[in-house]
């Protein structure tokens, strides 16, 4: 069974464990909102330590959350070890509220890449406003050896 045919439920819990594995994404706080063969949904609260003199959210901070989703997003479709072949995005306006928010969807998908776009919005007193938008090319690779020589 491939991943985009598992329970709603089984996804999601992939997602979160997929997520938990990467300790970056655990030193941020990342949480992973949703995940079906259609959209991820990956959201963090935004804390003083995260934001850029400004007061708003870090532009690599807005990209990292991106990223994750447009992988996260493609693995789903992909099969194997999957990483960001690239990546482009644009910064709308400043990130200021109390979480950002990504939003991302396969554009189009073949055996080993895939088309991945991505909105991140700030989440501001209830109410979201893209902050930035992203799309990039996630490829399955061949898994690495293990062995040393």
């Amino acid at each position: 069974m491939s991943k985009a045919e598992m329970p709603p439920a089984e996804l999601l819990a992939y997602g979160r464990k997929v997520l938990a594995a990467q300790p970056f994404s655990v030193l941020l706080g990342t949480e992973m909102a949703a995940l079906s063969p259609d959209m991820t949904e990956l959201r963090l609260a935004l804390r003083p330590e995260l934001l850029q003199q400004h007061g708003f959210a870090h532009g690599g901070l807005v990209s990292y959350l991106a990223d994750n989703a447009l992988t996260i997003a493609g693995g789903i479709t992909l099969s194997g070890q999957i990483v960001t072949a690239e990546m482009k995005i644009n910064y709308v306006r400043p990130a200021v509220g109390e979480a950002l928010v990504a939003r991302a969807s396969v554009v189009a998908a073949w055996r080993t890449q895939a088309v991945v776009r991505c909105d991140v919005f700030a989440i501001a007193d209830g109410s979201e406003r893209l902050c930035a938008a992203a799309q990039g090319t996630i490829a399955a690779v061949p898994p690495r050896e293990t062995g040393k020589e």
